[in-house]
């Protein structure tokens, strides 16, 4: 039997996860889940953080009484409390044809495995259930949610094996699966969000009208960003290969990093007004420094709510 590692497990850079330490990606809204955990929960128990009280009934523990609302008003109350609980997390990966573009560093769809696959064992950790589902058009393959240590490899290997190719189609399969998730929790899309877009947010919208919390890891090349090139360049589409031009960069530049600022500005502005994260990743600096600074940031947020 061979001792080697298996290849997906080059997704997970040790230094990556050192350089993370603690950090937790904890829910900043109320998920469901199944077992004790991290995360706050609807259902009322007897665990954490105090809710509420509630009249007593035959059966309760009697430990639960509230005794100095007993001496206030002579009635029996119990105690409930916020139970926290698991999180149900879906990773959705963008494996569309734009995904493939790669400039002077790893390609857009690589780094995003990166970030999958570290957000991935960083949950999988802290004992939550982590899904994955991967998309061009439409929806290439689903795998649930599970929990147990074993089911990294489950995604690893899928990550691993999933190539980049076919058209975009962002907010069609963002509908068909939040159709697909029943159970609230934290849905996080990594993609380079080629897609119209009120389209897009409408796709994003039907995750919030479902009560899922959502963070959107925009991915992108330096070169998308800056649109650094100079000489006369022939430029093709990734998702349509007959689909090419040759132009001259200086005569586009402009109302190309105006398109693109707009483009970012507007996407960044409509996620803050659904309360969705919105990190943006430039694919020419280091996944695990955005996770850090991401996650801290995260982390203070939610220390602070809950104070």
């Amino acid at each position: 039997m061979s001792t080697e590692p298996a290849s997906y497990f080059q997704l997970i850079d040790p230094k990556a996860l050192l350089k993370l330490g603690r950090l937790e990606l904890i829910a900043r809204q109320v998920v469901e889940g199944f077992v004790s955990g991290k995360h706050r929960s609807p259902y009322k128990g007897f665990s954490v953080e105090f809710a509420e009280h509630r009249e007593y009934t035959p059966g309760d523990d009697l430990r639960d009484l509230d005794w100095r609302v007993y001496a206030r008003s002579d009635r029996y109350y119990i105690k409930q409390y916020e139970e926290e609980t698991n999180l149900r997390a879906y990773v959705l990966l963008d494996a569309s044809g734009s995904m493939r573009y790669t400039g002077d560093s790893i390609s857009k769809f690589r780094y995003a495995q990166f970030v999958a696959a570290t957000l991935a064992h960083l949950m999988l950790h802290q004992q939550d259930a982590v899904g994955l589902v991967t998309f061009d058009e439409q929806m290439r393959r689903y795998i649930p949610p599970r929990s147990r240590p074993s089911h990294l490899h489950v995604l690893l290997e899928e990550m691993e094996a999933t190539e980049p190719g076919g058209e975009t189609s962002l907010s069609n399969v963002l509908h068909y699966v939040a159709e697909r998730i029943r159970r609230r929790g934290l849905v996080i899309l990594i993609s380079d969000c080629f897609d119209d877009v009120d389209a897009l947010v409408s796709g994003l919208h039907h995750f919030r009208h479902r009560k899922h919390e959502l963070i959107l890891m925009h991915v992108m090349a330096r070169e998308e960003l800056t649109f650094p090139f100079r000489s006369w360049t022939q430029f093709r589409c990734l998702e349509a290969s007959s689909a090419r031009v040759m132009l001259d960069p200086a005569s586009v530049r402009d109302e190309y990093l105006r398109q693109v600022s707009a483009f970012l500005g507007q996407l960044k502005r409509r996620c803050g007004e659904m309360e969705i994260d919105y990190v943006q990743l430039d694919t020419s600096r280091p996944y695990d420094d955005a996770l850090v600074r991401y996650l801290a940031f995260r982390a203070a947020w939610v220390k602070s709510r809950r104070s």
